[in-house]
């Protein structure tokens, strides 16, 4: 009779606690770690050849807008594919509970153009067998998950609830008694589970909007209705605050110091004091050649925890770029014109870029764009990846940046050229920006070393027509760890892992120590990739028929939920072990 259900052999165990690595066996037991060396003479059900091969805590992957792929993709790809083994969801302050009947349509549309995920799979998929969150939280029980799940108390259906629906909620703000009512709900959410409550904030000019362009519900909250949420914390002395927060104005430089302006600053220590739990922003990063940004950032994570102020970073680690058509791209939402003009249905878009009086607004919302530009988003950088075969006179742009059609041209205005290629394809020309940022692994480094910043971001789930970030996690050990050293194994698997556990309230994950949760993954580092390496695949698997973009991965050789395999390599064994962890727990 076997000692175990799994024995792993001869791996390399980094741990996730920070201390060196070293070589051993492991056995699972019941789903758990049962025994860390000394086994062998033991024997296993199922025995793996770990020699080589690194073995370390599943990934915990803090932002990811799952809430509704968790109903038709148990293993939330991209991120399942990708060593995690946790998601945490009901970011942003975006979610689908507590929700009327009424509102189930209008909230599904609310995520469709900021996150991007497709109103026709929600139609079919979500159950709607929930009016409360205790009820939400029910129905995601029961469903099969491949991964564990814990959940914020999203601030926005909340806040629609409290007003009696969505008309009052985008038309004014929430008086005394609803915002009684907000409190109340945001206790009843963490009654059943959930491990604080999350909210965006990004102004009138948001660049994440509501599906009809106007600002999301939070994005124009004040800061009393913040203080008074974070109240409900500080009364149960539990919990924690993810917040998206950046107070774009009409100040066009705004975008990059946004994310560390006084602003920023003063307001989340009022809400890490009053609430006196954990806040983690969104989002901080590392850009070459704007160094005095991140060095800001830690210097006052460093300050806020000195004061008893516990405040961490969200780090923007994912180098990645955005490739899209244009039938429903949204990526320069934060130019007015832009916008407007990429509204509705893809022949009112083309409509809209055909419109001389349009067009014009676009060139001249050149500036909103030049804070993008600085972050590496140069315009005349962006790539024509493809065109479509109805158009062979566009063949001779593939492969050519704007800067260089524009150099061919005559130096003809980049966006001129980027409409008339979306206009002449019918929208379908395919486009690859250069890299959202212009990475600075040293800087990005000295965040994570501050023991305050963790990794990311993934956003997975949303963005999926344009953006992969899902696969953060093996991109950051390539990048950092494997290809420049810039952080050791043990100081990445901290980050990836033992530090986000921490900041969402895990009770018991995020490292291996025997006796917890079997959440592994055991990967060569020489061999991790992404695939495609240098573009994204589109793969038509959603209800109802759309399409996502995504990116696999390569170099691991199990991922183990709970102390079952979920995937050898890429291969899916079809088993669903993950847990909802109600308060952490489970």
């Amino acid at each position: 009779m076997p000692d175990y259900d799994v024995i792993i052999r001869r791996g390399t165990v980094v741990d996730g606690t920070g201390l060196a690595r070293f070589t051993d066996d492991l056995a699972v037991e019941g789903g758990r770690i049962a025994r860390i060396g000394g086994l062998a003479r033991a024997r296993a059900r199922v025995e793996i050849d770990a020699d080589g091969l690194i073995v370390a805590p599943g990934f915990v992957d803090t932002h990811t807008h799952y809430d509704a792929q968790l109903f038709w993709d148990p293993y939330c790809t991209m991120s399942g594919w990708h060593g995690v083994t946790t998601v945490v969801i009901g970011n942003c302050g975006f979610g689908f509970a507590p929700c009327r009947p009424s509102d189930r349509d209008r909230m599904m549309l609310s995520l469709t153009r900021n996150e991007q995920i497709s109103y026709e799979a929600m139609r079919e998929a979500l159950p709607w067998d929930w009016v409360s969150f205790p009820e939400f939280l029910d129905s995601l029980d029961r469903q099969p998950k491949g991964v564990n799940v814990v959940t914020y108390a999203p601030a926005t259906p909340i806040i629609v609830w409290a007003m009696g629906g969505y008309e009052a909620a985008k038309r004014r703000r929430p008086g005394p008694a609803e915002l009684s009512v907000v409190k109340e709900q945001i206790h009843e959410c963490m009654d059943a589970g959930a491990v604080g409550f999350s909210l965006q904030r990004l102004g009138e000019h948001s660049i994440q909007p509501d599906y009809d362009g106007s600002p999301m519900v939070t994005d124009v909250m004040t800061d009393d209705e913040a203080f008074a949420m974070a109240e409900v914390l500080a009364e149960r002395r539990e919990g924690g605050i993810q917040l998206t927060y950046a107070p774009l104005g009409d100040k066009l430089d705004n975008l990059s110091d946004a994310f560390g302006s006084k602003v920023v600053f003063d307001f989340e220590e009022e809400l890490a004091r009053r609430s006196g739990r954990p806040v983690l922003h969104n989002v901080f990063f590392a850009v070459r050649g704007m160094e005095e940004v991140h060095q800001a950032a830690m210097a006052w994570l460093e300050s806020c925890h000195a004061r008893g102020l516990q405040v961490y970073g969200q780090g923007e680690t994912n180098r990645n770029y955005q490739q899209f058509n244009w039938l429903t791209w949204n990526g320069f939402d934060i130019a007015p014109a832009w916008k407007k003009a990429l509204m509705g249905t893809p022949a009112e878009r083309l409509a809209n870029l055909k419109d001389p009086a349009h067009r014009a607004a676009m060139v001249a919302d050149r500036p909103w764009l030049v804070p993008l530009e600085a972050m590496g988003m140069r315009l005349e950088d962006f790539q024509v990846v493809s065109v479509p075969d109805h158009t062979p006179h566009l063949q001779r742009y593939v492969g050519r940046t704007l800067g260089q059609i524009s150099a061919d041209e005559g130096g003809k205005d980049l966006i001129e050229i980027m409409i008339d290629l979306a206009v002449e394809s019918e929208l379908l020309v395919e486009m690859k920006s250069p890299l959202s940022r212009l990475p600075d692994e040293e800087g990005t480094a000295a965040m994570i070393r501050t023991g305050k910043v963790i990794p990311g971001i993934s956003d997975g789930g949303a963005h999926t027509k344009y953006f992969v970030g899902g696969s953060y996690t093996t991109d950051f050990l390539c990048w950092l760890v494997r290809d420049t050293g810039t952080l050791t194994l043990e100081e990445a698997h901290v980050a990836l892992s033992a530090l986000p556990a921490r900041i969402v309230g895990l009770q018991n994950r995020g490292t291996i120590r025997e006796g917890q949760p079997a959440d592994l993954v055991i990967y060569d580092l020489d061999a991790l990739g992404q695939e495609p390496p240098d573009s994204y695949l589109t793969l038509h698997d959603l209800p109802g028929g759309d399409w996502r973009r995504v990116r696999t991965s390569t170099g691991y050789h199990y991922t183990m939920v709970n102390g079952e395999i979920t995937f050898r390599g890429m291969e899916c064994t079809g088993a669903t072990p993950g847990r909802l962890l109600r308060w952490g727990r489970g």
